[in-house]
């Protein structure tokens, strides 16, 4: 009766321990949470992008004002009669 039982403990030893420590155990648990983080960490990051050109779209269908700020900034373009004036930062 003694070795049956002892025989029992040690057969559920290695059981909690194959749950524990096994191939779905405990570090796999973690590794999976870390890479979960990351990808929440790039979702978040692609969300924020998402508005903003969202954002910049909705200004580009509704009004001329951002093509028009977008058309001197990138291009240098300037209305008729106007000068442009740069000013250079350099030291």
């Amino acid at each position: 009766m003694r070795f049956l039982t002892v025989a029992l403990i040690a057969l559920l030893g290695l059981v909690n321990a194959e749950l524990w420590f096994g191939k779905g155990g405990l570090p796999y648990k973690i590794e999976l949470e870390g890479k979960l983080a990351a990808q929440q960490a790039e979702n978040d990051t692609a969300r924020q992008r998402n508005e903003r050109l969202a954002a910049e779209v909705s200004d580009l269908k509704e009004g001329l004002e951002m093509v028009e700020e977008r058309a001197r900034y990138e291009l240098g373009m300037v209305k008729p009669d106007e000068i442009l004036v740069q000013i250079s930062t350099q030291r």
